[in-house]
């Protein structure tokens, strides 16, 4: 089924207050809705929609508004749902004519919307907030021409990785698994696992190791008893291997990983695509979820520096390495040549084909004064960095799996921007009250 679309009726309810009798007309988010390409997000999220029988999903006004507000704002799915009965701008930015007291939505609408649409259809809020800013004047042309790349961190919600939590969370979970199952184990070391985890994490803290590693292989000889007694008991039942084999493969993994292997590790039982990334950071040495480009005009924009481009990258490939694909894809979605690139020292060797076009950090040939201007504004994207992961979800990531990393960098970019447009418009305002003012 297919969306059913609100329409502006413009007629009177007597019981129900209209919204733009109770708001301020000249307040930033209803520029921000009069200033949105709402029929090119019908478009652009209805390609996933099909003809046929079904209940017909929520309007997609009402859900581009929603997922808007939660990473403009920083809000949870909860925590959205609950402001947005209470808050007459937030409905009118949804697309409501009516003062609603009851949110057509739940919680989990948002995660199937989020899951639905996939990464590629929800770049269309980041590329909509750079055309609005660019519409607008907050954004010139050649400020998507001349950008600055960089790569961050993006951490997954997941607690510190060690060894003795994943192996006593690895014996809970097959344990409890078994038990819902109802396959009956000789022994489920309840009692012994958690009491060998807190004294390996005494004696780690202690900085006794040697009686740390006693009970580091404590837990793993029960860990890998646990394993082949289930492995056992569902040994010919094609249903229950198809329950226990993801678990299975896990939980091995984590009995024989070491702490100096190569490769990829196992860092969380219901994340295990998290990777261990390290920055060079004093205060963080290493962090735990995948890297994350950021594009940001180099020039100084009047409306401040707007997110271009987001892209989340797994297997923490080297910076030079995702320097090419990122600035493909901003070219495909721009529509504009690059004239000039600039990063850090991290990116020397990268594989871009038009290296004469982006400029490194600390480079001294065919650097002209106008360039060494703009070298000098390229950690100006380190702020961006900053602001995005700390006020708009990109700080710690809540969803679930490769396609959530990447879901979460686009959005959070887009969340940046919009709270960007709505001081730029509240600028504007301000602006025009002050010259009805010099000339009135």
């Amino acid at each position: 089924m297919r969306p059913r679309e609100k329409v502006e009726t413009g007629q009177r309810d007597m019981f129900r207050p209209r919204l733009d009798q109770m708001i301020d007309m000249k307040h930033p988010i209803v520029r921000l809705r009069a200033e949105m390409d709402w029929a090119y997000m019908k478009e652009a999220f209805g390609a996933v929609y099909t003809d046929g029988p079904g209940q017909p999903p929520l309007p997609t006004q009402l859900m581009a508004g929603l997922t808007i507000i939660k990473h403009m704002e920083n809000l949870s799915d909860e925590d959205l749902t609950e402001r947005w009965v209470r808050d007459p701008y937030y409905q009118y930015l949804c697309g409501e004519e009516f003062f609603q007291h009851k949110a057509p939505f739940d919680r989990s609408s948002l995660s199937r919307f989020r899951q639905r649409m996939g990464e590629e259809r929800l770049a269309a809020l980041l590329l909509e907030s750079v055309r609005i800013a660019h519409g607008t004047g907050a954004l010139a042309t050649r400020d998507l021409q001349r950008v600055t790349i960089d790569t961050t961190v993006q951490p997954k919600a997941i607690a510190h990785p060690t060894d003795h939590r994943l192996l006593l969370r690895s014996i809970e979970k097959l344990v409890a698994l078994a038990k819902r199952e109802g396959v009956v184990l000789r022994q489920s070391y309840a009692r012994v696992a958690k009491r060998a985890s807190i004294m390996a994490g005494r004696y780690i803290h202690a900085k006794q190791f040697k009686r740390a590693r006693r009970q580091l292989k404590f837990l793993r000889t029960r860990l890998g008893r646990v394993i082949r007694d289930i492995r056992r008991k569902i040994d010919g039942n094609a249903w229950l291997e198809m329950k226990f084999d993801p678990l299975l493969a896990l939980a091995a993994r984590v009995k024989l990983q070491d702490q100096h292997q190569r490769g990829q590790k196992v860092y969380a039982l219901h994340a295990p695509e998290v990777e261990c990334i390290g920055k060079g950071k004093a205060r963080a040495p290493y962090e735990f979820g995948c890297k994350t480009s950021l594009v940001t005009p180099v020039t100084k924009p009047k409306g401040g520096q707007f997110v271009l481009h987001a892209e989340a990258h797994h297997g923490n490939p080297y910076d030079g390495h995702t320097l090419a694909p990122v600035l493909t894809h901003l070219k495909e979605r721009l529509g504009l040549e690059l004239e000039r690139g600039h990063v850090d020292k991290g990116y020397r060797g990268h594989d871009y084909e038009n290296r004469f076009r982006i400029w490194i950090t600390g480079q001294v040939r065919r650097v002209t004064p106008a360039m060494k201007r703009e070298m000098k504004r390229r950690a100006a994207i380190e702020p961006v960095i900053g602001h995005v992961k700390t006020e708009h979800r990109m700080g710690r990531n809540y969803l679930w799996y490769r396609s959530g990393d990447r879901i979460n960098a686009v959005l959070a970019a887009a969340g940046f921007n919009f709270h960007l447009l709505l001081r730029w418009f509240a600028a504007l305002l301000l602006r025009l009250f002050f010259l009805r003012l010099i000339f009135a």
